[in-house]
Order: structure tokens, then C-alpha cells, then sequence
């Protein structure tokens, strides 16, 4: 009896020691998965802009594009709440909008759609290809439906959580809590 309490005491030192303090996420975290965040694409302002500019930063991205009638917009006014809530530290996140819509969302479209959210948010746009990559880096899953003229896009709408280094961390299901996703920044701006 004395051994086998001896055995599972060791087991338990073992198990405790072999794991190290990690960082608890609410949303999830898919620090493991190692997505590639890098990008070259143009921003609203014209500029050439990649994940580098921002380190430091904790960055919210968000794909969609600007004629969808409902959870981009709503996704982007729950990001400009989040960033207001984040206080002091609003300056320390970036909010990046990456359009799946290149062939309509110009520059000169997300010159003004952005803005209208915060000045702060940065929209990017780019080739086809270059949104087909980068989407498929993020695993998103997006598709035209509906004739040439009048067409919507069906898309993934995750809110993915990019560390000060431009790790991707975290990401967030539509419909998550303000406070869950902001708690998620204030982890990020701490590590």
C-alpha cells in the first residue's frame, strides 16, 4: 500500500513539474496550430502595410468586406467598443479590417468605409491571389454567392487575437463576448 501511495505520489510530482504555467485564453487559443500572420497587402491609405509594421501591438483582424449587410459591420463596431474599453491601452491594439472582396472593396472604398468606424482601423485590400493566400493562411473559408452584379460573399467571421511578436494567438467566434475578448487583449499586452 505504502509503495503504490509512493508510485502515484511520484506520478503527481512528475505530471505537476512537467507542465509549465501556460496562459489562459477565453477564446481559443491556437498558439499551437503556428498559422503563418505574414502579409504584404495595401492599405486604405494607400500604403504597402505587412503584420511587421505592428509589432509591439496586439492586433484584432477581422476578414469581411464593406457591402455585407450585417456581421461586418456589427463586428466592427464591437471592435471600436472593444478598443474604447481597452482605456489607456487602446493605443497598444490595432484593428485590421482584410477585405475578401478586392474587386469591389477598392482603396478608395475602404478609404471611406473604415474610417467610418475609427480612424484608427486600418483596411487592406490586394490582388485576388493575395487574398486567396492570405485567407488561406488564416483558415478562412470564403465564397462568391449570387450573379456578377448583385453578388454577397458567404465568409468565416472570426476575430483572430496577433501577439506584440506577430504570433497568431487566439481567436474568437462571431458572437463573443466584448469582456471575453478584451479580457484576451489585456492578456496579450501583459505577455
Amino acid at each position: 500500500m505504502r509503495n503504490k501511495l509512493l508510485y502515484f505520489s511520484l506520478i503527481f510530482l512528475f505530471i505537476s513539474c512537467s507542465q509549465s504555467p501556460g496562459v489562459h485564453f477565453n477564446g481559443s487559443d491556437i498558439t499551437e496550430a503556428k498559422l503563418n500572420p505574414s502579409f504584404e497587402l495595401t492599405s486604405n491609405l494607400g500604403q504597402p502595410t505587412s503584420i511587421n509594421d505592428f509589432k509591439g501591438k496586439v492586433v484584432a483582424i477581422f476578414f469581411g468586406f464593406t457591402h455585407c449587410p450585417d456581421i461586418c459591420p456589427t463586428t466592427m463596431h464591437e471592435l471600436k467598443a472593444i478598443k474604447k474599453s481597452l482605456g489607456e491601452d487602446a493605443d497598444s491594439l490595432q484593428v485590421i479590417f482584410v477585405s475578401l472582396d478586392p474587386e469591389r472593396d477598392t482603396i478608395d472604398l475602404l478609404a471611406k468605409f473604415i474610417p467610418s468606424f475609427d480612424l484608427s482601423f486600418i483596411g487592406l485590400t490586394g490582388t485576388p491571389e493575395d487574398i486567396k493566400k492570405i485567407a488561406g493562411q488564416y483558415k478562412i473559408f470564403y465564397q462568391k454567392v449570387g450573379d456578377q452584379k448583385n453578388y454577397t460573399i458567404d465568409h468565416s467571421s472570426a476575430i483572430y487575437l496577433i501577439d506584440k511578436l506577430g504570433n497568431i494567438r487566439v481567436r474568437h467566434p462571431y458572437g463573443s463576448s466584448q469582456e471575453m475578448i478584451v479580457d484576451d487583449i489585456k492578456t496579450l499586452l501583459l505577455i
